[in-house]
């Protein structure tokens, strides 16, 4: 009896002790998961916190004004932290980007600048097209021309901002209305100039100015082709028709003599850039703004458009490429197109902020969209440096020392060639 108590008691505490041996491994295994779950949980949600502290940082290098640069800052702000922008003001624009390439230690993000360097980095092997970084049906909104500027053998390498172009002015208070032909104008220099008071003045021998009249007549100064186009029939016939206006200018056609002419109210209209408008309604002149006047051959005077607009380097388009998205929408948006506007007077690329009424109603910025589908974006290639100061020679030889057109003209095309072909 005693023997069975025994065993049965035996029996009772081998049970317990097994009991509380599977109770200690199951607590064992349980304080063992809880800690790999608290410790996964902590892992994830540091690198969440990783990633939500860490920003991506884009830079912008420009040579912009002050005033369109901090309007460009304020809108990509809104994209902080995660993403942070950062605008940097750089002199010598072109000496800068071909010192440091496409390095990614050295070179900036994306830059801003005019459209007609586009062929020159292009071919460096810099810029990445921003379809790269973009769909077309981003590009939808733009205006045709501004898009095409930025185009270079096939590829759109800039995301226009705005653009300028020539206009015609003149002052109310010595002009009733604007001529709407250039014969009509002529008429006007013929009759109405005088030694101390002019009809009109331009920069008649600047390439700029005067390729608005050999466009005019469909000619061209160089072509996509890389081919100058200085003694074609048109630019001939062009420069020939030119020359009778300029007899009732001041001779030197140079910037400062024709802005002062007419702010200070000693010329009644001009070809001048939206750049001259400020300076012309701070003087006080009763300004108006009137469409360009059209040519004999039913054609108006059509002058060169340069745009304005951001560019992305390789190295940024391949390691940054979602944020650079989110930077262009916002720069290329029509609430951005608005505040350019507001802040400095620019012309949107984007067609949608023509609809704000802010836009809408400034005189010279509804002139310069009427404008957009009758420019001439310069050339953006590289041989287009080449046609400045030969054209500008051209035009000297003819308007200021008297030589025949057409002599000149196959001089300077000949010149031109061989200035191209020494770049080759």
């Amino acid at each position: 009896m005693f023997y069975q108590q025994e065993e049965s008691l035996k029996k009772k505490i081998a049970m317990l002790l097994s009991s509380l041996l599977v109770v200690s491994m199951l607590s064992g295994c349980g304080s063992e998961a809880t800690v790999n779950t608290e410790s996964n949980v902590t892992t994830t949600t540091e690198n969440q916190n990783m990633q939500t502290t860490e920003p991506v940082n884009i830079t912008v290098w420009h040579c912009a004004d002050a005033t369109i640069a901090d309007t460009l800052q304020k809108q990509v702000d809104a994209l902080a932290p995660e993403i942070v922008v950062t605008f940097e003001r750089k002199e010598n624009m072109s000496d800068a980007l071909k010192l440091v390439g496409d390095d990614p230690e050295s070179a900036p993000d994306m830059y801003m600048w005019a459209h007609d360097k586009v062929g020159t980095f292009a071919q460096m092997g810099m810029l990445s097209p921003i379809t790269d970084v973009l769909t077309e049906d981003d590009l939808a909104d733009f205006l045709p021309m501004t898009l095409s500027a930025g185009e270079y053998q096939g590829d759109k390498y800039q995301l226009p901002l705005y653009y300028e172009a020539l206009l015609f002015l003149y002052n109310k208070d010595l002009m009733e209305t604007a001529p709407e032909t250039t014969d009509e104008l002529l008429e006007l220099m013929k009759n109405e100039t005088t030694a101390d008071q002019y009809v009109f003045v331009e920069q008649h021998s600047t390439s700029y100015n005067a390729a608005a009249w050999i466009q005019g007549f469909g000619g061209y100064l160089i072509n996509e082709n890389k081919e100058p186009g200085l003694n074609l029939p048109q630019t001939v016939e062009a420069m020939e028709y030119h020359k009778q206006f300029v007899s009732y200018m001041p001779a030197d056609g140079e910037y400062n003599t024709v802005t002062t002419l007419f702010t200070e109210g000693k010329a009644a209209s001009t070809i001048g850039g939206p750049w001259l408008v400020p300076g012309i309604k701070e003087a006080g002149i009763d300004l108006g703004i009137a469409p360009m006047p059209v040519l004999p051959n039913g054609t108006s005077l059509t002058p060169f458009s340069g745009v304005q607009g951001v560019h992305v380097l390789k190295h940024a388009a391949e390691t940054k490429k979602e944020a650079l998205a989110e930077v262009l929408k916002v720069l290329g948006s029509k609430e951005t197109g608005v505040a350019l506007e507001n802040a400095a007077s620019c012309a949107p690329a984007n067609s949608k902020a023509y609809e704000d009424a802010s836009v809408s109603e400034d005189p010279m910025i509804m002139a310069l969209n009427t404008m957009a589908d009758n420019v001439v974006p310069t050339p953006n290639i590289p041989e287009m440096n080449v046609m400045w100061s030969v054209t500008d020679d051209l035009l000297a030889a003819v308007n200021k020392h008297g030589e025949d057109v057409q002599t000149a003209c196959d001089a300077h095309q000949k010149e031109a060639l061989e200035q191209i072909s020494a770049m080759q």
